[in-house]
Parts: C-alpha cells; sequence; structure tokens
C-alpha cells in the first residue's frame, strides 16, 4: 500500500506580499537531514517575528535542512523619513572618533555623504518602525501562513512519488528473496552431495581420523552454509517496510534503520551464498536495497 501521508524533505515555495506601507517576498527552500535544522534570515527589526516564524515552521516540517528568508521594504509613497535625532549624534560622535583616529594615524578619510549618513542604522525612523510593529507583524505572519501551505504541499507531492517508487522496490525485494529461497532449495541436494564426498574423501585419505567427529564437522559447515535464517529476515523486513509505507507521521529514522538491517541480511546472504545462482540474487538484493536506502534519505 503507498502512503498518501508520507512526506519528502525536499521542498520549495515563495510568496510576495504588501500592507502596512510595506512590500514584501518570502521563500522557503528544504533539502534532507537528520533533524529539523532551521535558517532564517529575517528583518531584527520586527520584534517577535523570529520566535513567531520558527514556531509556526515547526508544524509543518519535522525533519530536514530549511532556509527561510524574508526581504522587506517600504512601499512608494509610504510615511517620510524621521530623524532620530539621539541617533544621529551618535553617529556623529563616532564618525568624529574615526576621522581622529585615522589623522593621528596619519590617514586622510574622504567625508561620507549625506546618505550614507542617513542609511546608517538608528538615524532615521521609518515610519515608526523601530516603535510600533505589532500590525506589521500581524500582516506578516497572516501572509506566512498560505506560503508554509504550498510549502507543505510540494514536500507532499514529493512524499507521494518517493512512497510510489519506495513500494516499487519493497515489492522487488520480495520478489528477489523468493527467488532466493528457490535458488537455496535447489542447491541442498547438490550440497547434501559435495558434503558426502568429501566426507568418503577424508576418509579414505586418513584411516585415523573418527568418522563421527568428521560427520560433525561437516554437519557444522551445513549449518554455516544454510540462508533460512537471513530468508525469513528479510521477508520480516519487507513486511516492517510495508507497514512503515502505510503509516501516517515522520517514518523516516525508522526506514533508515530498517535499511542497514536489510542490508545486513543481503551481505550475510552473499558470504553464504556457495553457489553462483543464489550469488547474483545477493548481489541484486543489494543494488536494489542500496537504491531503495538512497530514495529513503529523503523521507521525512
Amino acid at each position: 500500500m503507498v502512503n498518501a501521508q508520507l512526506v519528502s524533505m525536499t521542498g520549495f515555495a515563495s510568496r510576495r506580499g504588501q500592507g502596512r506601507g510595506y512590500a514584501w517576498a518570502w521563500e522557503i527552500r528544504s533539502v534532507n537531514g537528520k533533524g529539523l535544522d532551521l535558517r532564517v534570515r529575517l528583518p531584527d527589526w520586527i520584534e517577535g517575528l523570529e520566535q513567531a516564524v520558527r514556531v509556526e515552521v515547526g508544524k509543518v516540517a519535522a525533519r530536514g535542512n530549511v532556509a527561510l528568508s524574508l526581504k522587506i521594504a517600504r512601499e512608494a509613497g509610504g510615511e517620510a523619513l524621521r530623524v532620530n535625532a539621539a541617533g544621529l549624534d551618535a553617529v556623529i560622535d563616532a564618525l568624529g572618533v574615526v576621522r581622529a583616529r585615522a589623522e593621528a594615524l596619519g590617514l586622510t578619510l574622504a567625508d561620507p555623504t549625506t546618505a550614507e549618513v542617513l542609511a546608517l542604522r538608528g538615524v532615521t525612523d521609518q515610519g515608526g518602525e523601530d516603535a510600533e510593529t505589532g500590525l506589521l507583524l500581524a500582516a506578516l505572519l497572516a501572509d506566512l501562513a498560505p506560503l508554509l501551505k504550498d510549502f507543505a504541499a510540494m514536500r507532499a507531492a514529493e512524499g507521494r512519488a518517493l512512497a510510489a517508487v519506495i513500494s516499487g522496490q519493497v515489492d522487488r525485494i520480495a520478489t528477489l528473496a523468493a527467488e532466493a529461497k528457490t535458488a537455496a532449495d535447489a542447491r541442498r541436494p547438490e550440497m547434501e552431495e559435495a558434503l558426502t564426498e568429501n566426507l568418503a574423501r577424508v576418509l579414505a585419505g586418513a584411516a585415523d581420523a573418527d568418522p563421527a567427529r568428521v560427520a560433525q564437522e561437516l554437519a557444522l559447515l551445513v549449518v554455516k552454509a544454510d540462508v533460512t535464517e537471513e530468508l525469513d529476515r528479510l521477508s520480516a523486513h519487507v513486511d516492517a517496510a510495508r507497514a512503515l509505507l502505510a503509516e501516517k507521521g515522520a517514518i523516516g529514522r525508522k526506514f533508515d534503520f530498517l535499511m542497514q538491517e536489510f542490508m545486513r541480511e543481503a551481505n550475510t546472504l552473499c558470504s553464504k551464498s556457495g553457489n553462483a545462482a543464489l550469488t547474483r540474487i545477493g548481489l541484486d538484493l543489494k543494488t536494489v536495497i542500496d537504491q531503495m536506502r538512497e530514495q529513503v534519505q529523503n523521507v521525512e
């Protein structure tokens, strides 16, 4: 069953908005990650914005490296600039200190332009942005909601595609495991015949060999070459993978661990095969499992 709820950690969304005399542009993107790593680039003069943004993003993303940015500017025709006298005095005093230090070192500095001084933080108040940003904050957060909705929708769409691919890979693993069982059953008579011949050869070449002890050692070799447990565990892992695909919520960590278990059984199968057909199937299993692991890395 393909899980329609499976979510990918890959997503992107952007949005433009305006209000309260400002125009802004949001952008959010994410790629896979071990946990939720949220990096934001937001105006620091809007009090409470970053905390609110982090809370809202956490509601739609449980894992992934997420980068969110907001660019904001006052619209043309907005309130005029107001000079902050205290801020301007502080800047002028600082410029005087810089100039004096430069002259002491024999350096000549160019005079800053009026525009350059006005651009310095704290020199001007734009429409009271430092005094009252509550209404702007509310407008931005209202616009953030549809951005995150689009972001979540893309991750969900990517998740549905991932689920279809992974489901097909699980089915392929189940098919290969069944083929491996058939090959293992087919090699059993060959193994028994080979062991019987080896036992006769050993007894013929060593007159003082204990037949019971030799038979016991050969029986141990048979047990070590048996792949029944590996095939049973592979079947159990297939069932577990299908159960995860039908499960809601963030399943990426569980699936990542399950992939390690899949690969462990495939490796053991190859090391114990002793048969060209079984070895080929084991190698095919490893290939599919590795491809599946790469897909699982993107599951939230």
